[in-house]
């Protein structure tokens, strides 16, 4: 089964090192560590959204520290008024963030609040009632099938080690043939391979679900195993670094930015991409709409709709561009 994104990470600091960093009073930096648990260890919130969260909540706390005169405690968090919020929120977008960030530094800061209200540490309602800016309707940005096999392809003439190139071609199969998250699959143990028909993941919300797996995939997974130079035990990582250490998020980025470079793919190539192309590929092939919100495990339908606009966007691209040669 897959291991929670928690013991995946990489980037994340751990909860005490997470309290640390943040300029608090004491008792708000003990329910801080409480709240960054939480979102590591119940919520099993990825290694990017962590470090988001993380980062939106420390710049939260120094910006009290100026308007408050010294770091907040929760007497003071619980006397935060909606006009210190807006402050705030003005002091971010003065500093250049635009309405998509804004969108999720209220996210965190939020989220913050309704820990200690859930908790019944302290109750601010100006803050639950934060709202964020409306944003733009952005559809997923697949790759073609040409250019996910293309993508594919490149990445087993990868300059790297051998192992390390099976490695990348492996996880980047998982990503596009399961429709797996990047946190999904490097939260993968050894004791998954060989890779049966189907695969138990346990995804968001500590939710789980049955993914078929191809050929292809298994195949992938077993090549690098095959070159793999660490003896990885069953309870070890299946995906490891050049230190026998659990591969990272930033890794596979780092692999993704590289191989769009040379295939000269747009920056929306990334490996989450992958998980779009999936659900996006099945659906242009006759996939229904309800056992792929299954494949992917979102917890509502209308997070899987955004692909059939995402396959209307194509078709009418392709028949414009049609017109235009005649």
């Amino acid at each position: 089964m897959a291991r929670s994104a928690a013991r995946a990470l990489s980037g994340a600091p751990a909860p005490d090192e997470a309290a640390r960093a943040i300029p608090a009073a004491p008792d708000a930096r003990t329910e801080i560590r409480n709240w960054y648990a939480h979102l590591m260890g119940e919520r099993r919130m990825s290694e990017a959204t962590l470090v988001n969260y993380h980062r939106d909540l420390t710049r939260f706390f120094e910006f009290l520290v100026d308007h408050l005169g010294g770091p907040a405690s929760l007497d003071a968090l619980a006397a935060l008024q909606t006009r210190d919020f807006r402050a705030f929120v003005s002091h971010r977008r003065n500093e250049g963030l635009q309405s998509r960030s804004i969108a999720r530094l209220i996210s965190s800061v939020r989220s913050f609040f309704r820990f200690l209200d859930r908790s019944k540490v302290l109750s601010n309602a100006s803050a639950t009632a934060l709202r964020s800016p409306k944003l733009p309707h952005a559809l997923p940005k697949p790759l073609t099938v040409k250019g996910a096999r293309h993508l594919l392809g490149e990445a087993k003439t990868a300059p790297d080690n051998p192992w390390i190139a099976a490695r990348d071609i492996a996880v980047l199969t998982l990503l596009y043939g399961c429709g797996l998250r990047v946190s999904e699959a490097l939260g993968l143990d050894r004791r998954e391979a060989p890779l049966k028909e189907t695969l138990r993941i346990t995804g968001k919300g500590n939710k789980e679900r049955i993914v078929p797996v191809l050929p292809a995939t298994r195949e992938a997974v077993e090549a690098y195993l095959k070159l793999c130079p660490f003896g990885l035990a069953p309870s070890d990582p299946l995906f490891v670094g050049a230190r026998g250490k659990r591969l990272g998020q930033r890794q596979v980025r780092e692999t993704m930015i590289g191989l769009r470079r040379r295939l000269g793919l747009p920056e929306t190539a990334t490996p989450h991409a992958l998980r779009h192309s999936f659900a996006t590929h099945l659906l242009a092939g006759g996939g229904d709409l309800r056992a792929i919100q299954e494949l992917l495990g979102h917890a509502s339908l209308s997070t899987t709709q955004m692909y059939t606009e995402v396959d209307a966007a194509r078709l009418l691209e392709v028949y414009n561009k049609a017109k235009e040669r005649k």
